[in-house]
């Protein structure tokens, strides 16, 4: 019998605790693993030394080499960026190979769903932590309810990626735990969703002016905005009877009032190129107030020490050549916003559902809280990867027989799933009300 095979492209921040799954599988199961990346010692250094698990270095715009990897694989997982997602797929649909991904379906590989299909493999996207996770424990958590005889009427689902407390010590209380690209454009699309029976939009602009909290046993109180299109997910759920359904982002208070002022002035910009060539971080900042001391002093104490944390007195020089000013906010991020070595990130998930079942109108909790173990092995890192490295294995063992295009909401999928990723300690806490 020919030896099971699991390739990942991507080794990035996403790809820690996947790349210690893959390598417990290939030995627990003797199947063989393959991880490519442009970086080769990147990969290697996360790799190790395994004699089932092979390190790559490829270019994934290298289509000769990239088919070839597919064509030896039985399960594909790409973390690769989600523009590059649709070459790996075109390829896994010519090599009839299963394909997973944790970035949203985007509309050409949705145009693929037929011949995906009439494939007879399984394209399972969505399947990180949000979207994926968040997912799967709803429709677990909507299906319940349903099956009580229950009607939702509202729903909200927060999602974070976040500092735990124990490294929480600077006054935005956020660290860098995922792509920082990501973090600086966050919210950038504005956001639709359903409120009361109405439909509500949010500009960019108006995303963190006034951002609702929420609290969290053992954490406190978090505030939270809308992430982009809720409404999309209203069919999706089979929630078209509630009056409010909202996808939202956790973030500290504090860090929303700050954004607000990044975004007014205009910090987020990806059009407006300045110079930064002996360009000092505190001078960058000076641009964007027309006094500085003015701003200090007309400032709130909060804002005052978050400005000045992020570099106003700064003045190292940025040294970048010509770039967008959003490039300029992303290198001091980067900087400021580091997870250093021995801080731990946190992820924070709760559900809260309103519904009526025999004339009680009753809401339930549903909360998780993951802390990472240190910058490497981050509590991001173990909720987008390990429901990748679940699945893959699920898949290859037969228990998910699933085919087609699908994002985890159906029982076959996240019940296996949820029940693995449990022994990872992967669990919500529910209260009823």
């Amino acid at each position: 019998m020919l030896m099971k095979h699991i390739l990942l492209f991507g080794a990035g921040k996403s790809a820690t605790v996947l790349i210690d799954y893959l390598k417990q599988t290939a030995t627990d199961k003797s199947w063989r693993v393959t991880i490519a990346d442009i970086n080769l010692a990147a990969v290697q250094s996360k790799v190790g030394e395994h004699a089932l698990v092979t390190a790559v270095s490829i270019s994934i715009e290298n289509v000769t080499e990239r088919k070839a990897l597919i064509r030896e694989a039985d399960v594909v997982i790409s973390l690769l960026p989600p523009a590059l997602h649709f070459f790996v797929a075109m390829d896994c649909l010519a090599a009839g190979k299963h394909l997973l991904t944790a970035s949203y379906v985007d509309e050409k590989i949705k145009a693929l769903a037929d011949d995906i299909a009439n494939k007879g493999i399984l394209f399972l996207c969505e399947m990180g932590l949000d979207p994926g996770i968040d997912h799967m424990s709803a429709m677990q958590l909507i299906n319940h309810i349903r099956e009580q005889g229950g009607r939702i009427t509202s729903f909200l689902s927060h999602c974070g990626g976040l500092v735990a407390p124990e490294s929480d010590n600077n006054p935005w209380h956020y660290k860098i735990s995922w792509n920082p690209r990501n973090v600086v454009l966050a919210g950038k699309a504005g956001a639709v969703y359903r409120e009361a029976s109405e439909v509500r939009s949010q500009k960019y602009e108006e995303l963190f002016a006034d951002c609702k909290e929420v609290f969290v046993e053992g954490i406190g109180q978090l505030a939270y905005y809308p992430n982009r299109d809720s409404l999309s997910y209203i069919p999706v759920y089979g929630l078209e009877g509630a009056e409010t359904f909202i996808r939202t982002t956790l973030r500290h208070p504090d860090y929303c009032r700050g954004w607000k002022r990044i975004i007014e002035l205009g910090l987020t910009d990806e059009e407006r190129m300045i110079e930064t060539d002996g360009l000092s971080v505190a001078d960058f900042f000076k641009q964007h107030f027309c006094d500085t001391n003015i701003f200090i002093a007309s400032e709130d104490e909060r804002l005052q020490k978050q400005f000045l944390f992020l570099g106003l007195e700064d003045h190292s020089l940025i040294n970048k050549g010509t770039c967008s000013v959003a490039d300029v906010l992303q290198f001091i991020l980067e900087k400021k916003w580091v997870l250093h070595t021995h801080d731990k990130d946190m992820i924070v998930m709760m559900h809260e559902i309103g519904y009526e079942a025999k004339n009680q109108k009753l809401k339930i909790k549903t909360v998780l809280v993951v802390k990472g173990e240190d910058h490497l092995r981050t509590a991001m890192a173990k909720t987008v990867g390990l429901p990748l490295g679940i699945a893959a294995t699920l898949l290859l063992e037969g228990k998910i027989k699933e085919t087609g295009l699908h994002i985890p909401i159906i029982p076959g999928i996240y019940e296996p799933v949820l029940k693995a990723l449990a022994n990872h300690g992967i669990v919500f806490k529910e209260t009823i009300v």
